[in-house]
């Protein structure tokens, strides 16, 4: 994926996926098979060392999957 490490704003969104990942006791298995993506990809977005990110059509789907708003992926106040 183009773009350097992850910034602080995308580090919020994967900790917050997570977090609600692993509250609904959910695999990475188990989440990429509800997003269509790989395994392998899950576990690369949730490696703060790997430039892999989320994209907003990605967030978009979680809230579905999470049964949430997008925009509860995202803070209050700016980073």
């Amino acid at each position: 994926m183009r773009g350097g490490p992850k910034s602080e704003i995308d580090l919020f969104v994967i900790d917050t996926v997570k977090k609600l990942r692993l509250e609904n006791k959910m695999s990475q298995a188990v989440l990429s098979i509800k997003l269509n993506v790989s395994d392998a990809f899950i576990g690369q977005i949730e490696n703060p060392k790997n430039r892999s990110k989320y994209s907003i059509e990605q967030l978009n789907k979680l809230a579905a999957i999470f049964n949430c708003s997008p925009k509860d992926f995202l803070p209050n106040k700016p980073i």
